[in-house]
Formats: C-alpha cells, sequence, structure tokens
C-alpha cells in the first residue's frame, strides 16, 4: 500500500512538471509567432508570459509539494513560488496597459488585407501600433508597420488610410510639425518594405 502511494506521488509530480514544461513550450511558440510575420491566432492564444509563468510556476511548486518529502525543500519551493509571484504583481500592474485596436480597414479590392491600428498607452504617453493583416483564418499573418509613442506632439500618429491596395499612408504630427509617410507593401504576402518607429 505504501508502496503504490510513493509510486502515485512520483507519477502526479512528474505529470505536474510536464504540464509546465508544456506551458513553456506553448509560450515559447506563442512569443515565436508574435514576431512580424506570425501567425496572428497562435499569437493570440499562446503569447501569454505572465498568466503561462504563473501557471507553470504553480505546478512546478504543487510538483514539489507532492513530489518532495524533505519539508525543507517544500518549504523552500513555496516559499520561492510566492515571492515570485509576489514581485510580478507590481510589473505585471506597471507593464501592461490596456491595447485597444480602433482601426481595422479592409484594402481596396483586397478583403484578406486589413490595416490595423492598435492603441495603448505607457503612463501617460499615447502609444500606436500599425500592423497589416494578411490573409484570413488560421493562417492570417501580422506584418508590423509602425510604433509611434505620443511623447512628443511630432509623433503622435493621427491619421492611417491606404492609398492603393499595396500602400498605405500614415501622417503624425499636426499643423507644422505634420509628416506623410508612405509604405509599400509586397503584392503577394504584405509584407511592408519599411517599417517606422518614432518616439
Amino acid at each position: 500500500m505504501v508502496e503504490m502511494t510513493v509510486r502515485r506521488r512520483r507519477t502526479a509530480a512528474l505529470s505536474l512538471v510536464g504540464a509546465a514544461g508544456a506551458l513553456a513550450v506553448a509560450e515559447l511558440v506563442g512569443s515565436w509567432s508574435s514576431r512580424s510575420g506570425g501567425l496572428l491566432v497562435v499569437a493570440q492564444v499562446f503569447h501569454h508570459p505572465m498568466l503561462f509563468g504563473a501557471l507553470a510556476l504553480t505546478a512546478l511548486a504543487a510538483a514539489a509539494l507532492i513530489g518532495v518529502r524533505s519539508l525543507a525543500v517544500r518549504t523552500l519551493s513555496v516559499t520561492a513560488a510566492l515571492l515570485v509571484t509576489l514581485l510580478a504583481v507590481p510589473v505585471f500592474l506597471f507593464g501592461s496597459s490596456e491595447h485597444q485596436m480602433t482601426m481595422n480597414e479592409a484594402a481596396p479590392n483586397r478583403s484578406d488585407r486589413h490595416l490595423v491600428v492598435v492603441e495603448g498607452a505607457a503612463l501617460i504617453d499615447p502609444l500606436w501600433w500599425v500592423y497589416i493583416d494578411e490573409g484570413s483564418g488560421l493562417t492570417k499573418r501580422r506584418w508590423e508597420v509602425g510604433y509611434f509613442n505620443g511623447d512628443a506632439s511630432s509623433n503622435a500618429l493621427v491619421e492611417a488610410s491606404w492609398m492603393e491596395p499595396d500602400r498605405i499612408r500614415l501622417v503624425t504630427g499636426e499643423g507644422e510639425d505634420s509628416q506623410m509617410h508612405l509604405v509599400d507593401l509586397s503584392p503577394e504576402s504584405g509584407r511592408p518594405l519599411r517599417t517606422l518607429s518614432m518616439g
């Protein structure tokens, strides 16, 4: 009977370690897909480092509680997990902001290509990210076009629009600071031929 209990505890602990490993692999896949040109659906589902990290850490702490008999090792494992979690909370609260999609417009005569603008903030500075989404369904890819930090009014994104199916126009600043940026896209893939970073 004792032999069976030890075996079950070991199996449960190894299962929890395997779950933590699977979460780490899922986050790596999501992180890889969140790069420019990556699969959008995969990035949206698997690229959540804080959530997956917390779940993996919880699984490892539970594995230590179940699989290790030494009270000192169990106490240290749980204490370390709690400390990391407590330190991660302020990073999560100050490092994450609400990002909101404010534009999602199809290209002229191309329903598979969209100009997307996402707005957010870094404490008090407004931020904008501009993307091209190419394709549909599970094969939709997201290409980064530009990043704009509105800490200076000349860097603020004022307008994003289509000129033609393979060219977009971005306007930054207002009045005398206004600048127009034209970005050409690859006709086949929608990949921008240049990217912008302002601010």
